[in-house]
């Protein structure tokens, strides 16, 4: 189940991240969609250690 939260957080991050870059370019996209999956799966750990026992 946590790896499950894990990849929604993921998919999440980097779906937002690559949003927010393609106003730029297709190269900033990448870059700020990469940022976005780190950061989504350290939300995504942090929700499931509070939440899965």
């Amino acid at each position: 189940m946590k790896r499950l939260v894990d990849m929604i957080g993921m998919t999440v991050g980097g779906w937002v991240g690559w949003a927010i870059g393609a106003r730029v370019s297709l190269f900033t996209a990448f870059m700020v969609g990469v940022v976005g999956t780190g950061v989504g799966m350290y939300v995504g750990r942090r929700a499931a250690h509070r939440l899965l026992p």
